[in-house]
């Protein structure tokens, strides 16, 4: 779906105000941002061996190879990230005012809440946290979510389901299936208190397909979308995709916002020595391995991975230990840590099980183990080796099983790996750890949680491979950056006009150089026309002009609420037609534009909207006078000759127009054009 290709391009002056040193002119530090902003991360060219390791692998999905660095080279690519894991609208900075009267669905792991104790800051915490605040806020709130039926046969019965999740909330939680009783009971109980909980979604094949259909019957009647399933978001479901076409905002709850902020430190390189610990196999995971080796100064393999990067290393291993697909993947490995000088740490000895006599264990050397004998633990050379290692890192990762596939107990090397990993993280380490059964370790030998902690390592594996999480992608934007505005504009004090969709900035130029009194800001999508008015911008010598390269629709009360003076004006001009069509994910006039906009301009301020095709012109203003909180009203003037009939204003009331309107012009077709107020009592 062409949404969930949509990528943040917002890169501006802000995030490189640390590097500015020395610049006393504005233009000079303008032309710092857009070299930074816009420039290729170069570094010893990525070069030939980016493309052996693409040949080598075949791998179609490794986008982060592309970071595979020499040291110090990976730092000046910091934000390429932001494909993959873009900044999202998250409840924490959602206007609670919003959501008062708001239809809001839910989309949780009911799993987490059902099975998991709810220590404080733990996943079910956070997703309880996420529904009362809701809730407080004034929201009618619609849960959906999928479970599954092994592990207790009573949850086949939503009655049962919504009794527990009632116990757990302290709030009614009422069992409703979906369909027209679904629709009936959000009219019959909008204005109650109590919390609806949607059948389990796991029986509707249409929820697996991302099934348009099906999305739009769980999204009737519903205004806000929150997702709070972080561990579903690398699957494309009707219920965190397909759903989000249908909701004026998508955002993220508490916990999806937490377990962003996770990812975001893995991937991190804040401190140094930098080091991953990684157990389990190594089948499927060589991308996500390239991109760690790019990342960190060391890798520990400790489980079945292990024996694939001995091996590639010419290291004695029993073939049966030996999986076929994984050699050539790590052989790559191993040559692109060495390239990079990445330090490797392999076992040096290992606890062996007797084949034939299970209850006899035995320590032999990594690369003496003998016929009849299987590893199952770590031995007590290799765990000193690790402490001595692992003791001087400031940052490690751990992610992955410690025991063996032959092993079926619990690993006694994973509980000292444990136990040395808590102490650590006392000592000024961070420490993240990954996946269902090294969390569990952890927290199994810590007094308190001292880590960051991500259960679903699968989520982490195909966000290392570089994989897209469709759940996340499907989410409104948010602007990532604090601006800094000071450095954009010369005084801040004076009034700002906003251009939403501002091309390739002819209208907001002319507007500029006629009013020095005013600052004028465009919000464009198209990063390169960005690229040029930034250009232009800086040649000239502006000081009342800037640019962004953002999507207004999600990003504009984030951008413009923290601007110091008073919003005047904002426009909206030509807006291609395509994007205006109702189904349309991304179309420009959305309820969440309009309400920002409503808000946010000064009381008097107005709003000018113009386009080329009535329909649009219509749209706009309908979409305006819906969902503009009566702020908003059309100026009349019985004395304005340049008024139509119908409302629509002859003549640009600006006397400047934008480079599509002067073509409408000169080719004799009509403008239809709108000016509204807000009114001086609005605040």
């Amino acid at each position: 779906m062409s949404y969930v290709l949509e990528f943040f391009l917002g890169y501006t002056l802000p995030r490189i105000s640390n590097f500015h040193n020395g610049c006393t002119k504005f233009q000079d530090l303008q032309q710092i941002g857009l070299r930074l902003s816009y420039g290729k991360c170069s570094a010893v060219q990525k070069c030939k061996k980016i493309r052996f390791l693409r040949q080598a692998l075949n791998l179609e999905l490794i986008d982060h190879a592309d970071l595979l660095s020499f040291p110090n080279e990976a730092e000046a690519c910091d934000g390429r990230e932001t494909d993959i894991l873009p900044y999202v609208q998250t409840v924490r900075n959602f206007p609670e005012e919003e959501l008062i009267g708001k239809v809001v669905m839910v989309r949780l792991d009911l799993t987490i809440v059902l099975r998991e104790q709810k220590k404080q800051q733990s996943p079910a915490a956070r997703v309880i946290s996420t529904i009362k605040y809701l809730h407080k806020a004034g929201a009618k709130l619609v849960l959906l979510s999928s479970w599954s039926l092994r592990a207790d046969s009573r949850l086949l019965k939503l009655e049962y389901v919504a009794e527990l999740l009632s116990s757990e909330l302290e709030l009614k939680v009422i069992p409703v299936e979906l369909g027209s009783g679904f629709e009936q009971s959000l009219r019959e109980d909008k204005h109650k208190s109590s919390i609806l909980l949607l059948e389990n979604l796991s029986q509707f094949k249409q929820e697996q397909a991302n099934c348009s259909e099906f999305a739009r019957r769980l999204s009737s009647g519903v205004d806000i979308f929150v997702n709070d399933a972080f561990f579903q978001s690398h699957k494309i479901l009707a219920s965190n995709v397909g759903i989000t076409g249908f909701c004026y905002a998508s955002i993220a709850g508490f916990h999806f916002d937490e377990q962003m902020s996770q990812l975001k430190k893995i991937i991190e390189m804040n401190k140094r020595p930098y080091f991953a610990i990684v157990g389990g196999n190594l089948a499927g995971k060589a991308a996500a391995l390239l991109f760690l080796a790019s990342r960190c100064d060391g890798l520990v393999f400790v489980g079945d991975a292990a024996f694939q990067i001995m091996h590639a290393f010419g290291l004695p291993v029993p073939m049966e230990l030996v999986e076929q697909e994984s050699l050539e993947a790590a052989r790559v490995l191993v040559e692109a840590a060495k390239a990079r000088g990445v330090q490797i740490i392999l076992p040096k000895d290992f606890w062996c099980l007797n084949d034939y006599y299970p209850s006899r264990m035995k320590i032999f050397p990594a690369n003496r183990i003998i016929d009849g004998w299987k590893p199952v633990d770590v031995g007590p050379n290799t765990l000193e080796e690790m402490i001595s290692v692992l003791s001087r890192c400031k940052k490690i990762l751990w992610i992955g099983a410690v025991k063996f596939s032959s092993s079926h107990q619990e690993s006694a090397g994973a509980s000292k790996l444990a136990s040395m990993l808590y102490n650590l993280s006392q000592m000024n380490c961070d420490l993240i750890v990954v996946g269902k059964q090294a969390c569990e370790t952890f927290i199994g030998r810590s007094r308190h949680v001292t880590a960051d902690m991500i259960e679903n390592a699968s989520i982490v594996w195909e966000f290392l491979k570089g994989r897209k999480l469709h759940g996340l992608l499907a989410l409104d934007r948010a602007y990532p950056f604090k601006l800094n505005w000071d450095a954009l504009y010369a005084n801040t004090t004076l009034p700002l006009v906003v251009d939403v969709g501002s091309g390739n900035g002819l209208f907001l130029t002319r507007m500029a150089k006629m009013r020095k009194d005013w600052n004028f800001l465009g919000l464009e999508r198209n990063e390169k026309l960005v690229r040029r008015c930034l250009d232009h911008v800086s040649q000239s010598g502006m000081t009342n002009g800037y640019f962004i390269a953002t999507n207004a629709t999600t990003t504009f009360r984030s951008i413009v609420s923290s601007y110091p003076g008073d919003l005047v004006l904002v426009s909206i001009q030509c807006p291609n037609p395509d994007f205006n069509r109702t189904e349309h994910r991304w179309r420009m006039v959305q309820r969440s534009l309009v309400e920002a906009i409503a808000d946010l301009v000064a009381p008097d301020g107005k709003v000018f909207l113009q386009s080329d095709v009535k329909e649009v012109a219509v749209r706009m203003k309908k979409e305006f006078m819906k969902y503009g909180k009566g702020k908003l009203t059309v100026m009349h003037d019985s004395e304005d000759i340049t008024s139509q009939q119908d409302g629509w204003l002859n003549e640009n009331p600006f006397g400047i127009r934008s480079d599509w309107e002067q073509h409408v012009i000169e080719r004799g077709a009509p403008m239809y054009r709108l000016l509204l107020l807000k009114s001086s009592s609005s605040g």
